[in-house]
């Protein structure tokens, strides 16, 4: 084992923060501060700080398992387990054809897994049924990017830039407790004399931060922001002269947002019209001001109109493409943004092209050494391609993801993967959807492997191999190699991640999401590289980066986005108009309350892996049902007991947490747990009709009491 320190790169959340591994004689490894990281400049929350716990044998899985004829999963070699995923995918394929196979990834996947991942579906496989987990994450705020600036990148400029700026309204984030090491960039914001404002249906940790709270009620985000635009047209705040210069589509956008008058909007949201006045006035009065979103307005089946919205404010208050100000997102998983980038999307290849343009198809067919014709096309989103399995999909490989408890309409998803003829997972423990699975292979873990990851800013960083991993581990990498020989495909498939790394460079090179002047010793010399970050052509005539010839000029990279146009073919930013709209499922009297989901700080996403962390356990035990003393007074509940949370996809049970910290209309419940406790049994799989999202914030729900 090494006993050198390794800077590397946490393995949970989307700021990627800094940290050094240093392995112990025993076996352990110790994680410890990295000051010089500019994310987190040595702070780590407490699921960093305890990530290397999940390295231990005990906790991790350490041997393929194959399911034996008595339906138990038991140890297996590397041999079996892969002879048999290749012949059921090869049997299955045989007989139905290749859209029959599935392959579903995770945004925890580094970049060279995801691109490998997404090469293996389409030309391996062939067929066009791979999506991937981070369709629940910002899928909604990355097509309203793409509308309104012609690009998607989570942040356009770096986390430094928040404290300098003037006014921050943070819609739907409760990043106190989703990304701890963030709080800072917005707590020096208020020291430098900035505002910020969050909006939340909860008082959470981060709202207690806040110069100004508005608790909308679940769901009306987008009357909110179209409230908001209104009074900035009426108080004659609009930017004239940069909606002039740098946008498209204004008067339509315009008119929409008249028909959103303060009155009508504070009976829909519960924002009074004070408080939208007073929002607008401290949004507006600084120089500089930015609106980022999360997943509260994005988990919406209008979440792409929502976040568009938002969009619209900053543009017409010429916040966009303007120093310390403009619209950002802040993605969740630790490769959230770099997971899409690289063509685990169903619609997606790499660099950010599209897979239905004839001309990214011929650029990556030419990278790949296949013909264009035979790349599927764009196949289902994540939840459907969820509720497909079992009919139309017979066979999923399924990577990084843990579906049966972070998937919406839970119970029903669990039972379409229980009707698979054919499941297998790779991960490092034994998920709940593994626990289902037909085979499950056991893969390194982000100390024991190196990668690049591009977090919420579109830095691309270099996480490195800290400790060798424990004898019968095989790396994702590795795993998709092996498939690929046995499914006929002998080259093309790489196990050393630079070298996949440098196809992957190829295949971007210019796309919106260009990485082909990045390289792995620029990513370990320098504190991360902003994608785009084209090659440079070579000064003294030679070839470009991309050959190794001649001596390139290097390309910064691209810190911040649109300062001189937008990524559109004018250079225009598009105003999108937008109207408000109900959610997919309102209140009614069989279930007049409204059900919204989220994290807690000692847990994360599924917890399939915090939960095995007996640090991370102690502070976050359990499931809970946030409600207002009036609702529970109503109900007959008291602090702690449990109660029912019916919705009309099923039921959950938790202990009641009572609390004034949010609207008596609501109850909130986080979505780490399986079994009884777990809220995505009762949320809405309705989706938004661009990005696909599933309602995750907002569904009807009545509550019982529960005998005990």
């Amino acid at each position: 084992m090494q006993s050198t320190v390794t800077p590397t790169h946490c393995p949970y959340c989307a700021l990627q923060c800094g940290m050094n591994l240093t392995p112990a004689p025993d076996g352990t490894v110790e994680v410890s501060e990295r000051a010089d990281f500019p994310v987190n400049r040595g702070a780590l929350c407490g699921k960093g700080r305890t990530a290397a716990a999940v390295l231990a044998p005990g906790v991790r899985l350490t041997s393929p398992l194959v399911r034996d004829e008595g339906g138990t999963l038991v140890p297996a070699s590397w041999d079996e387990a892969l002879d048999r995923i290749a012949a059921e995918l090869g049997r299955t394929r045989a007989e139905y054809g290749p859209d029959a196979l599935g392959v579903f990834g995770g945004g925890g996947l580094t970049n060279e897994k995801a691109y490998t991942l997404g090469k293996f579906a389409r030309v391996v496989l062939g067929t066009s049924q791979i999506d991937y987990n981070g369709r629940f994450c910002m899928s909604s705020a990355a097509a309203a990017g793409i509308k309104a600036f012609g690009l998607d990148r989570g942040l356009p400029f770096p986390l430094e830039d928040i404290p300098k700026s003037g006014c921050v309204i943070l819609v739907g984030s409760n990043l106190a407790e989703t990304m701890p090491p963030s709080l800072r960039f917005f707590t020096e914001l208020r020291e430098n004399g900035g505002t910020l404002i969050v909006i939340d249906p909860r008082r959470t940790r981060t709202a207690e931060q806040a110069d100004l709270h508005l608790a909308p009620r679940p769901g009306t985000d987008l009357a909110l922001a179209l409230g908001l635009l209104h009074l900035v047209i009426a108080e004659g705040r609009v930017d004239e002269e940069y909606v002039r210069e740098r946008t498209a589509g204004w008067e339509d956008a315009r008119a929409a947002a008249m028909a959103h008058w303060p009155e009508y909007v504070e009976r829909i949201t519960g924002v009074s019209v004070p408080q939208l006045r007073r929002t607008v006035r401290m949004f507006c009065e600084p120089e500089s001001a930015m609106v980022l979103t999360a997943r509260g307005p994005e988990q919406q089946s209008k979440g792409t109109d929502t976040v568009g919205a938002w969009i619209n404010l900053c543009l017409a208050t010429g916040r966009a493409g303007r120093p310390l100000s403009g619209y950002g997102c802040l993605t969740g998983q630790g490769n959230g943004q770099g997971g899409r980038e690289h063509g685990q999307k169903a619609d997606q290849l790499p660099g950010y092209r599209k897979l239905d343009d004839p001309a990214a198809r011929a650029h990556v067919a030419e990278v790949w050494g296949v013909d264009p014709d035979s790349l599927p096309g764009p196949g289902r989103s994540a939840y459907e391609l969820l509720d497909a399995l079992g009919s139309d999909i017979r066979s999923l490989l399924l990577m990084a993801s843990n579906p049966v408890v972070s998937a919406p309409r839970a119970a029903h998803v669990e039972e379409r993967i229980r009707s698979l003829d054919f499941l297998a997972v790779c991960d490092v423990v034994l998920s709940e959807t593994a626990a289902l699975a037909d085979v499950v292979l056991p893969v390194t873990q982000w100390a024991e492997e190196t990668g690049t990851t591009t977090n919420l800013e579109g830095r691309v960083l270099l996480r490195r191999r800290a400790i060798t991993p424990p004898d019968g581990i095989r790396s994702d990498l590795e795993v998709l190699h092996e498939l690929a020989a046995r499914l006929g495909v002998e080259k093309g498939f790489p196990t050393d991640p630079e070298e996949v790394f440098e196809e992957l460079r190829r295949a971007s090179a210019g796309g919106a999401a260009d990485y082909s002047g990045i390289t792995y010793r620029r990513l370990a010399e320098e504190d991360g590289v902003f994608w785009p970050c084209p090659a440079g052509e070579a000064a003294d005539g030679g070839e470009d980066a991309l050959s190794g010839e001649g001596t390139p000029t290097v390309h910064p990279g691209t810190p911040r986005l649109f300062l001189d146009r937008f990524a559109t073919p004018d250079g225009r930013a598009r105003f999108v108009p937008v109207s408000h709209r109900a959610i997919a499922e309102e209140p009614d009297d069989e279930y007049p309350v409204l059900l919204t989901t989220g994290r807690v700080v000692a847990q994360y996403q599924s917890g399939a892996q915090t939960r095995r962390v007996a640090e991370l356990n102690a502070a976050a035990p359990g499931p809970f049902v946030e409600l207002h003393p009036r609702l529970a007074a109503r109900l007959g509940a008291a602090e702690g007991d449990p109660v029912a949370v019916v919705s009309r996809r099923g039921r959950a049970v938790a202990p009641a947490r009572i609390t004034d910290a949010i609207r008596p209309d609501t109850v909130f419940m986080p979505f780490h747990w399986p079994g009884e406790g777990r809220a995505n049994t009762l949320t809405n799989p309705a989706l938004d009709p661009t990005s696909r999202m599933p309602e995750f914030k907002a569904c009807a729900v009545r509550l019982e009491t529960v005998e005990t």
